[in-house]
């Protein structure tokens, strides 16, 4: 095999892994949204934890946000439809998510219902976050920020 196509396939592999693609692009489908976040990186034990939420606004008030939920690593979006009146901010919506068994690798797909009320103002948003129908909300407080957590360089 020429050594310039051997080297160009290592370099395709190396830099298109899958989570690699996948913050790519999450911080091309973030660019130009409003970022909140109280996402943060454990002490002890490197995990990353907390929440991230990106707004884009549409002129008819309408807005489409993702939901970033962090529970000790990077995770998917979920990608909410939503409303902003004045400052008050209601997103509803379902979060479906595909899992896999092991060791009978069977997938499974599980929705849950996700909602998020609050109050949204240039540098903060103060609500509550509840996912899961029978779920107690979660009260947040997101800081405005200039990127999602995969997207700092």
């Amino acid at each position: 095999m020429n050594t310039r196509i051997f080297v160009l396939i290592v370099l395709l592999l190396t830099f298109s892994s899958p989570s690699r693609l996948r913050a790519s692009d999450d911080c091309s489908r973030t660019a130009g949204t409003a970022i909140y976040s109280n996402a943060f990186a454990h002490e002890e034990t490197g995990d990353l934890l907390g929440y991230e939420l990106a707004i884009k606004r549409h002129p008819d008030s309408t807005v489409e946000a993702f939901l970033f939920v962090y529970e000790g690593g990077p995770s998917e979006p979920i990608v909410l439809p939503g409303r902003l009146s004045g400052r008050n901010l209601h997103i509803q919506g379902d979060w479906v998510q595909r899992l896999i068994e092991y060791p009978t690798k069977k997938e499974t797909v599980k929705t849950l219902s996700v909602e998020i009320e609050g109050v949204l103002n240039p540098t903060l948003f103060r609500g509550e976050i509840m996912i899961g129908g029978t779920a107690e909300k979660e009260s947040v407080r997101l800081k405005r920020v200039t990127n999602t957590w995969l997207c700092k360089r």
